[in-house]
This record gives C-alpha cells, structure tokens and sequence, in this order.
C-alpha cells in the first residue's frame, strides 16, 4: 500500500500494537518455535512479527515506510506480492497474511500462493487472517483498497484448488477492526480468544500447507 493509505486510512494506532502482542502471546505462539523462521506478508507497521519470538523474523510490504517500524533484528524486505524473489527456498516455517488477500486480484493470491510454496520449509505452513465477507459484508468495502472478496469457504476451496491442503478454518475468530473492540486490553484479547461465542467477529483464520 502506498504512503497515502497508511495516512488516510490505516494510521499507527499504539492501541492496535497492544491487542497483536496479545494475540501472539496467547494464540500464535503456539504455532512458533524458537528455531523458526517466520514470514509476515503485507507486514505493514509490523504488529504481528514485532512480537514473534523465532530465530530468524522476515517482514515483507510493498509500504516502504513499514521498515521504520519494525522491530531490531525484523529483516524489511519491501516487495509487492507476488515477488517473493528476495526470500530463500525452501526457508520459511511459517508464514503470516493478515488483511492481505482482500487487497490483491485472485490472480495475484493464486501466483502469491505458487510463489509461497517454494519458499516453505518441508514443514511450513501459511496462516491467513482477514474479512470474511460472509459475516462483514456491511464494512467490506468500507475500505477502498479492498478488490477480491473471500469467505472461509470460498478461500478454503481457493487454497484446496491451488494444491494447498487446509488444516484449519475458524470462520469467526476476530472483530473485523479495532474500532469494533470494546476495549483493546490484553485480558480482553485472552478472553476473547477463549470465548465460545464471539461477537463483533468478522474476521477468519485459515491454515493449510501445500500438498505434497
């Protein structure tokens, strides 16, 4: 995204930055170990990797203004996807997409997705968080950057279609934004995560790996 996106539309919000360290604290982390190497595509002001504790952390965004926020020892790369030519093969256990497909033509998720596969390790695996159409069709377009739309079925069976095999599908895991946060404490993000009934959730998370 361009400089004008991050001033117009997605600004630094510190609140933002506390409920992505609760998230990874209380719910990615688990999925990390300490000699991983993790991706984070469409990085943006870092909130996720910033907070990932792994041997080594990547941070990839076409913004070139996103380096100025990550963390020490957070490698920027600025790319636009599906470029992953900077990256090593066969060198990345885990790769992150939050509110990143949205904003990319089905062409380019599906190339991004080819690209990816080379760039996993025998054991990595992508997890994807963003909108799920289905359960915020109302605010979708609210942002106007916003061009493919998914659901958890429709990006599942995308995945599926594209030789990836799914893990996992949570169709609401998230509030759509951190506007729809009651408040952004970490207690009430453990609380959430744990909650069997979420409201405001209009986010999805998918995990798959490539077949073979």
């Amino acid at each position: 995204m361009s400089g004008g996106y991050h001033a117009a539309r997605h600004t630094f919000d510190p609140r933002r930055d506390a409920v992505w360290r609760a998230l990874v604290r209380h719910h990615f982390a688990r999925g990390i170990g300490a000699d991983d190497c993790v991706l984070d595509l469409g990085c943006g002001y870092g909130g996720f990797i910033n907070h990932v504790t792994a041997r080594r952390r990547i941070g990839l965004d076409v913004w070139p203004g996103m380096a100025a926020y990550l963390a020490p020892g957070v490698e920027p790369i600025v790319a636009r996807l599906p470029d992953l030519a900077a990256v090593e093969d066969g060198s990345i256990d885990f790769a992150f997409a939050s509110n990143v497909f949205e904003h990319l033509p089905q062409d380019d998720v599906a190339e991004t997705l080819l690209a990816l596969r080379a760039k996993l390790s025998p054991r990595g695996i992508l997890t994807a968080m963003q909108p799920n159409y289905r359960y915020a069709a109302r605010a979708y377009y609210d942002d106007y950057t916003h061009v493919s739309v998914w659901s958890h079925v429709g990006l599942a069976d995308f995945l599926a279609a594209h030789d990836y095999e799914v893990l996992q599908v949570v169709p609401r895991f998230l509030p759509l934004t951190l506007k729809t946060w009651p408040l952004a404490s970490p207690a009430l993000v453990r609380l959430y995560l744990a909650a069997p009934f979420k409201p405001f959730a209009g986010q999805m998370l998918i995990k798959a790996r490539p077949r073979g």
